[in-house]
């Protein structure tokens, strides 16, 4: 019966099939398979407490997001005469639970309710110095003056060298050195380690996953260490650790360091990748074949890729060619690319709209940050125009499940490309995509290790809570028995299958 069903429809269904990339998640956000592995992460870069809850409840957990990253969580400077930037939140004052974005009853009710939604908290960790200007008061309305920080830090617990980072080839300045003006903590001083060590501890204890270490790479690897390990001497299970070293190989300073103490941010990856999809230079995606390790890439079991971060999109950082949301189409198809390919653990970017590199979050004219969700409309879920919200553009959000469904599936299978900007690849039996980053369209019969059947285009469409159809009708395509796919795809645009959005079969 089986059989006899899927050979009709391959005669009533059409073998061609000529995609769009709808931007936006306009269709109901069906959960996926609860057996799935959760692989991918996503920057709510500078929202509240409150709204990161309810986007856990409302579509990071209904799309399989394995967690959350949030902005740093404890008491920081609050600079109304440079606007709010975003940056204030990178200037620490105490280790308070009181930002912008929230207070501690509120972290902690969010953590709570993103964990009811099977999505783990990790908190952006900003451990290598306190704030850097010379006097003022904190979002908790806590007074403090440069190297003088009430019943936390005195002048003996800085490092000596009060000037900036000059010399990225000289370690001692990269590490003991002030980050553009920033008070460095003196982490080789036990009062320090401990101290640092004890707000990482209140934090795993309120419930926080993991955290990502800010400018890991100014902290001695050593120092790093030894916090990390009086952390999870007195914390169980091990809290996550991945850590912002950026290493573009001609400084004293090098990833692999760290790598003994957590994964490490790729800041390589997004560079690479974009300037393939860009076509920098002559570049092309068809060049990414080969892409981990041989690259000069962390290992992948080490690494963290992005396609951009809140610094890289704004040229901070270091620079380098990044693209991001602002490229629309290119932006998304690279997005896909990333969570189709297995090297990296990886990271979504959710940004807001800026025009000027140090602005803060949309705001009131206090600094408070202005709702994600619009609770003065009905279904109060709408980014509207203050954020952008790209982990919820249709192609990225749905390309989640691509990659928890091929997590078993490690390897590259059935690499094709047109020796240009065309490419498809599988993930053994368990996915293939197909991206065109061309002006053309793209006509082409791939061979597949996909088990035969009708899927839905996780690129268009979701599949039906019954697993019977697709949400977008038009979104159907057939692999034959032999594991054929012939498909037309538009110009850029892509295409991606995988065993979760396999239809069922009619009994």
């Amino acid at each position: 019966m089986k059989q006899h069903w899927l050979l009709k429809s391959l005669f009533l269904l059409t073998f061609v099939l000529t995609i769009g990339i709808s931007p936006y998640l306009h269709s109901r956000v069906v959960p996926p398979s609860s057996s799935s592995p959760r692989t991918t992460f996503v920057h709510l870069f500078e929202w509240t407490w409150a709204d990161v809850a309810q986007e856990c409840e409302a579509v990071l957990g209904p799309q399989g997001f394995a967690a959350v990253q949030i902005s740093p969580p404890n008491e920081h400077v609050v600079l109304p005469e440079r606007q709010y930037p975003w940056w204030q939140r990178y200037q620490p004052v105490s280790y308070r639970l009181h930002s912008r974005s929230g207070d501690h009853t509120q972290l902690v009710q969010m953590i709570r309710r993103c964990h009811a939604a099977g999505v783990k908290v990790y908190a952006d960790a900003v451990i290598n110095h306190m704030a850097g200007a010379e006097a003022g008061v904190g979002s908790a309305g806590s007074a403090f003056t440069k190297y003088h920080y009430p019943d936390l830090y005195q002048p003996q617990d800085f490092n000596t060298c009060r000037h900036n980072i000059t010399n990225y080839q000289d370690r001692y300045d990269v590490t003991f050195c002030e980050l553009v003006g920033l008070s460095d903590l003196k982490t080789r001083s036990p009062y320090v380690r401990q101290r640092l060590a004890t707000y990482l501890q209140d934090l795993v204890r309120l419930g926080i996953d993991g955290f990502r270490i800010d400018a890991a790479k100014h902290i001695p690897a050593d120092d790093l260490g030894a916090i990390l390990s009086l952390l999870r001497q007195s914390v169980e299970p091990d809290p996550y650790i991945y850590q912002e070293v950026i290493d573009p190989g001609d400084e004293a300073i090098k990833k692999t360091e760290y790598y003994p103490h957590g994964d490490v941010f790729e800041f390589e990856y997004g560079r690479k990748v974009g300037e393939a999809f860009m076509g920098y230079q002559g570049q092309t995606i068809s060049q990414l074949e080969t892409l981990g390790e041989r690259w000069g890439l962390s290992p992948s079991d080490k690494a963290i890729v992005f396609i951009d971060n809140h610094d890289k999109q704004r040229g901070h950082g270091g620079g380098g060619n990044y693209l991001t949301h602002k490229e629309g189409q290119l932006y998304i198809l690279a997005n896909i690319f990333m969570l189709a390919h297995p090297y990296g653990h990886p990271q979504v970017m959710s940004s807001y709209p800026f025009s000027d590199a140090d602005q803060g979050p949309p705001t009131q004219a206090n600094g408070h940050i202005l709702p994600v969700y619009d609770r003065s409309q009905p279904t109060g879920d709408t980014c509207g125009s203050r954020w952008v919200c790209e982990h919820r553009w249709g192609a990225i959000a749905r390309m989640v499940a691509f990659r928890n469904a091929t997590a078993t599936a490690p390897h590259l299978t059935h690499w094709w490309s047109n020796g240009r900007n065309q490419i498809a690849f599988g993930r053994g039996r368990q996915g293939f995509v197909v991206i065109n980053r061309e002006e053309t369209p793209l006509t082409h019969t791939f061979q597949t290790n996909l088990p035969a059947g009708v899927y839905c285009n996780a690129i268009q469409s979701d599949r039906s809570a019954d697993g019977h159809t697709c949400t977008d009708p038009t979104a159907t395509v057939i692999v034959t028995p032999s594991g054929e796919l012939t498909v037309t795809v538009a110009p850029m645009d892509a295409i991606a299958l995988h065993v979760g959005m396999r239809l069922k079969q009619p009994s």
